[in-house]
Parts: C-alpha cells; structure tokens; sequence
C-alpha cells in the first residue's frame, strides 16, 4: 500500500519532571495523496508524530511506514536517503540560511541529490513562477516578507519531487491572508502533483478549510474526521 501507515506507535521522552509520553500506542493511515490536517493543543503530540513520519525520530514501540518502507528498521544512513527522495519537510520557522539567494536555497536540494547543475534553472525557475515567486531569485531570505520566505521553503520542499511533504506549524508566524494563500497553495500543488501533505495545525481557521482533520490529545487520536461540507484539496 502506497501512503503513511501508523501501527501501535508509542514514543516517550525524559524530561526535568519525568518520562513524558508524546505518542501513546497511536494507529493512523494516510493514503497516497491525501491532504491530511493534525490539529490539537500544544503538547498534544502533533510535531513528534511527524517527526517519527519523517524519520526524523524512531517510536519506542510500533511500526511506521512510508510506501513500502519500514523507518523502524531502517539505518540512519537509508534514512537520510529516503528523506533525501521521498521527503519535503517545511518548518514554521522557514529555516532557510540567509547568506543564501533564494535560488540557492532551493538549488541546495537539488545539489545533495545529484542533479545536474545545467537542469537547475529549468526545475527552479518554472516552479519560483508558479509560487508567484518570479523575480526573487537572487534576493536573500532577510530581504523577504514572512509569506515569501514561507513560500520558499514549500519551493524547497517540492524541489526534490517528494512522494510526501510534512508541514509542522507552517502557518504559525504568518498573517490569516498568508496563512490561507498558503493553505490554498499546498492544496493546489497536492491536487495537481498528487503529493501527499500531512501537516500540524492549531489555528482553527486553518484547520476549518480542511477536509480530514485527525485531532491528538495527549499522543492519542481524540477524532479523525472527514467532512463534506468542506474544501477539499480539490476544492
């Protein structure tokens, strides 16, 4: 089965006061594709849950798979890999590095996987356009607003032509008119590419425009709901 595939999932972290436990025995499917929201409050296990999705970090029990991959046996070097071909991560902090021109911010991607340098313009450029990006390339991240500097890193993430991109919080330093042209742009590229987006949110204005919102509370699914009434990734 194509897509993200969760089963008994726990992961606990050592803490000052003691052992927390951010994920508690967590099941959830995700098919290929799908345009899937994890809302809940903070501490609610929304980031660990893609970390482990990620591979950025491995579950104390469980399994996790991505495509026919299983991450909780997988090497930390077949990991970076699989992040390297299969991934697109964006972070509500951009993170992306200021002594670089938004080219080449976009064009690092590109260069770690091993495409070649003259196809670079070809696959950056055409997507800068179709972020409404065009024109920026050589400026630097500083020299950006916040809905620009959000719009480059989704332009990172997609770069790699990932089968999956996980957003934590992408919305969360942006105003509501960046924060909804946002969402609006992930639909459309999920929509259009048939990448499949998981991503965190706790703004219920974001979460209300979704149509799977699968909701944590204390590392365990409180609802997993599917609307019709709402926008759909199609919509």
């Amino acid at each position: 089965m194509r897509g993200i595939r969760i089963g008994k999932v726990s992961k606990s972290y050592r803490e000052a006061g003691g052992e927390v436990r951010a994920i508690d025995a967590l099941d959830l499917t995700v098919g290929a594709g799908e345009f899937t929201v994890i809302a809940g409050p903070s501490g609610s296990g929304k980031t660990t849950l893609l970390n482990l999705v990620g591979g950025l970090d491995r579950p104390d029990t469980g399994e996790v798979f991505l495509d026919e991959y299983a991450l909780q046996t997988m090497s930390d070097a077949e990991l970076t890999e699989l992040r390297l071909r299969r991934i697109g991560f964006v972070f509500q902090a951009f993170n992306l590095l200021p002594v670089l021109s938004v080219f080449e911010n976009i064009q690092f991607i590109l260069q770690i996987q091993g495409v070649a340098e003259s196809d670079h313009a070809g696959r950056i450029l055409p997507l800068l356009k179709e972020l409404g990006l065009e024109g920026l390339e050589n400026r630097f991240p500083p020299q950006l607003s916040g809905g620009q500097q959000q719009r480059v890193a989704v332009a990172r993430a997609m770069i790699g032509r990932p089968r999956v991109v996980l957003a934590d919080e992408p919305t969360a330093n942006l105003d509501s008119e960046n924060a909804m042209a946002l969402l609006h742009l992930m639909k459309r590229l999920n929509a259009e590419q048939g990448v499949t987006f998981l991503f965190s949110s706790h703004d219920q204005r974001v979460i209300e425009t979704a149509r799977r919102v699968v909701r944590l509370r204390d590392g365990r699914i409180e609802s997993d709901e599917c609307r019709s009434g709402s926008e759909t990734a199609q919509g």
